[in-house]
């Protein structure tokens, strides 16, 4: 009885296993871009990311004294 479950899970299995050997490729591009970033799109990405990674963090070190507090 084990030797039929071993042969009906080796032929469900074998499909997935081929698909996993399949190689993806990379869309990558060998060209500069069309419209290059000029300097103010560079400032406000750059900034945007800084407000997006050390807001939170420096909202919660503005605020520690107010999560240090307890109400019960």
């Amino acid at each position: 009885m084990s030797g039929i479950f071993r042969a009906l899970s080796a032929v469900r299995s074998a499909p997935v296993v081929r698909s996993v050997t399949m190689s993806q490729r990379a869309n990558l591009a060998n060209r500069a871009a069309k419209d290059p970033l000029g300097p103010a799109e560079t400032a406000i990405g750059l900034t945007m990311f800084s407000l997006a990674i050390l807001g939170p963090a420096g909202w919660i070190l503005a605020n520690l004294d107010s999560y240090k507090k307890k109400d019960d």
